[in-house]
């Protein structure tokens, strides 16, 4: 991997990760447009750590915060008291649908399911039920995170776990559910972002784990260029959605991943593109 494929893959990594238009699809897209080939699935995680790295940062006082109060319920036998206590609850209950369907689907998540058809279809799954999402939350009395309970916790999770299918955008799938569960688009994003931390580094880490002989390939400074540029991007793109979800609609999200699906459909059908690319 060359700088210029670390800066562009970090980019690339960054910007889409929290941003509802799936990273999976441009990871898969981009370089092989480009000419570069895959980069790998260990490369590809490390390069996640940074922008994991990014929403821990960002969203570090509110970590710190729901961990104390998690602690300390968890201590004096009251873990549903505190508002941020619960919360803590929420994320972990939340993260589980995605860890045990990851597991019991593994092999299928890891070769069928990496078709650049599946990958066009879930784009345009998503959009869709987005679509409709924005149209029935508008119709009742908004939610924020202080509304959020375990039946929301576990509705999000299972829409979370929605993006194990490539193309479907884990931002994506968690915010459309928080809309059917009626809140605000920027209690979705934060809840998203806060529920990425467990799912995302999981992830990650265990990529890492079964191809670590493989990162040596690819070369240890690029790898840290990209983690550098997925970081920094990676913040930039968490700034950027928090702000523009309180005043705008998922509608820009919507119809980007629905022209993607339809680029990429053309690719596969003009044969630049094969669906196992």
């Amino acid at each position: 991997m060359s700088i210029l494929e670390a800066i562009v893959l970090g980019l690339v990594q960054g910007l889409t990760e929290f941003i509802p238009i799936s990273s999976t699809a441009h990871l898969k897209i981009v370089p092989v447009l480009l000419g570069w080939g895959d980069p790998g699935a260990a490369a590809s995680a490390v390069i996640q750590l940074g922008t994991i790295a990014a929403v821990i940062i960002y969203f570090f006082r509110d970590i710190f915060r729901i961990s104390v109060a998690w602690f300390r319920g968890l201590f004096s036998g009251k873990p549903f008291v505190e508002e941020d206590s619960r919360l803590g609850w929420y994320i972990i209950i939340g993260s589980i649908p995605i860890v045990v369907l990851g597991i019991l689907f593994k092999n299928f998540i890891e070769t069928t399911a990496r078709s650049l058809w599946i990958i066009a279809f879930s784009l345009v799954f998503v959009a869709v039920l987005l679509m409709i999402a924005e149209k029935y939350a508008a119709r009742f009395e908004p939610r924020t995170i202080h509304d959020l309970n375990m039946k929301d916790a576990v509705a999000i999770g299972l829409g979370q776990a929605m993006a194990l299918i490539p193309g479907m955008s884990r931002s994506g799938s968690t915010i459309m559910t928080s809309l059917f569960r009626k809140f605000t688009r920027e209690a979705a994003a934060r809840f998203s972002f806060l529920l990425s931390i467990p799912a995302i580094t999981g992830a990650a880490l265990f990529q890492m784990r079964e191809q670590w002989d493989h990162l040596g390939n690819v070369g240890w400074t690029p790898i840290l260029v990209a983690t550098i540029v997925a970081f920094a991007s990676g913040w930039a793109s968490i700034w950027f959605l928090l702000r523009y979800l309180r005043t705008h609609t998922t509608a820009i999200f919507i119809w980007y991943r629905i022209a993607l699906a339809v680029v990429l459909a053309g690719l596969l059908l003009a044969g630049v593109l094969t669906p196992y690319q």
